[in-house]
């Protein structure tokens, strides 16, 4: 039996900020939920199922929050599914929730991911004793760094690459209304002189700690039809995972990442990537992380990405437009920030995502990684329904 075709219908955000003092997490999730209901034309009573996900719940310290916002999510007496894979747990939610729906499980779903950074503390929090090694590493850049620089070195990218990609997102971010990020005196300059805070990584080529919420419906054909808008069509979604260490890991292009992109291209009939794909929202929480995914999901060469980024071909006007919403640069609520690339892409698609819409985008990549390079998920989403 094939698969059911799965369709975006309904997408929310909230409107991220660095502190939302005024909602409890609770509040949160249901803001960024009613919204997406809302865009769908739907009700509590029309969802039949709900999948969650977030970051670990250290984080904030609420041990499996999914059991406390079942009522806020209108999800009592209803499954509920909790998701984790790390940083790529928002991508891995939408995955299960749309398997839900191609599995004829569930016909629609009410998918949300979530984060409130504000109680919380991140950076230190992921800030973790690696044995045998001296305590040098702090927050995340601190792990990512070295392989920034590895990048450098086995590509030759000159140095003012990662302050191409800051500058290009968060001038971006200034065309979406519910981004953290509105830096309105934003320059190239200004990128380059801010402080270094992990070599070669510089404070404004790194993402914010983030409130926000983000939630999607999705539904089979039968709930696409009713839909007063056009939807989304899924084509293909995967994830993949690999360990954190292990001999011979590629820490600048994980296989992991390779494998679950071509999944997806194949589950979506991509032969070329660069060719068949209109735009891109790629996570990319430290600027030197788009030439670096560009080579790992195929839309480059080896060694050539950052030659993609510097020519202007992943701004918003150029012919591989990636991270049209500001991204990960500009919007960081770490449990929902891989769904905030799944639901950017979707909204490019139905052709609702404002000042930063492409023209004419009819296929494009959302993706999401997570822990130390070693959770990926991806989907590619159309226009038009897969079987057509």
């Amino acid at each position: 039996m094939s698969k059911e075709p799965v369709a975006v219908v309904g997408i929310g955000q909230t409107r991220h900020v660095a502190a939302r003092r005024d909602v409890s997490i609770a509040g949160l999730v249901r803001e960024a939920a009613h919204r997406a209901l809302h865009d769908a034309e739907l009700t509590w009573s029309d969802i039949d199922a709900v999948v969650i996900g977030k970051a670990p719940d250290f984080f904030e310290g609420v041990m499996m929050p999914e059991l406390y916002l079942a009522d806020a999510l209108g999800a009592v007496g209803k499954p509920m599914l909790r998701v984790h894979t790390a940083g790529s747990v928002g991508g891995s939610t939408a995955l299960v929730a749309a398997n839900l729906v191609a599995a004829r499980v569930h016909g629609t779903v009410l998918t949300l991911a979530f984060e409130k950074q504000s109680e919380s503390n991140a950076m230190w929090g992921l800030s973790l004793p690696i044995p045998f090694q001296q305590p040098l590493l702090a927050g995340a850049g601190g792990f990512f760094a070295p392989h920034v620089r590895a990048y450098m070195r086995r590509s030759g990218a000159p140095d003012s690459i990662g302050a191409l990609v800051a500058y290009k997102d968060r001038r971006n971010a200034l065309k979406n209304p519910y981004a953290h990020l509105h830096e309105h005196d934003i320059t190239l300059e200004k990128v380059v002189a801010s402080p270094m805070l992990w070599d070669p990584i510089r404070y404004s080529e790194t993402c914010p700690s983030s409130d926000g919420a983000c939630a999607m419906v999705l539904t089979d054909r039968a709930g696409a039809a009713r839909a007063p808008r056009p939807p989304a069509w899924v084509l293909g979604g995967a994830m993949r995972s690999e360990p954190t260490l292990f001999a011979g890991k590629d820490f600048v292009s994980p296989q992991a990442g390779k494998d679950c992109a071509a999944d997806v291209y194949r589950q979506a009939g991509v032969t070329d990537p660069r060719r068949d794909i209109d735009a891109a929202e790629i996570y990319v929480p430290f600027s030197w992380y788009e030439p670096m995914w560009l080579e790992n999901l195929g839309f480059a060469a080896e060694g050539e990405g950052w030659k993609l980024t510097e020519s202007g071909a992943t701004a918003l006007d150029g012919d591989l437009p990636v991270n049209m919403s500001g991204g990960v640069l500009s919007t960081n609520p770490i449990g929902a920030s891989g769904m905030i690339r799944f639901a950017e892409a979707a909204l490019q698609v139905r052709g609702q995502a404002g000042e930063h819409q492409v023209d004419g985008a009819r296929r494009v990549l959302g993706h999401a990684y997570g822990g130390g390079s070693q959770f990926f998920s991806m989907w590619l989403v159309g226009s038009t329904p897969p079987d057509s």
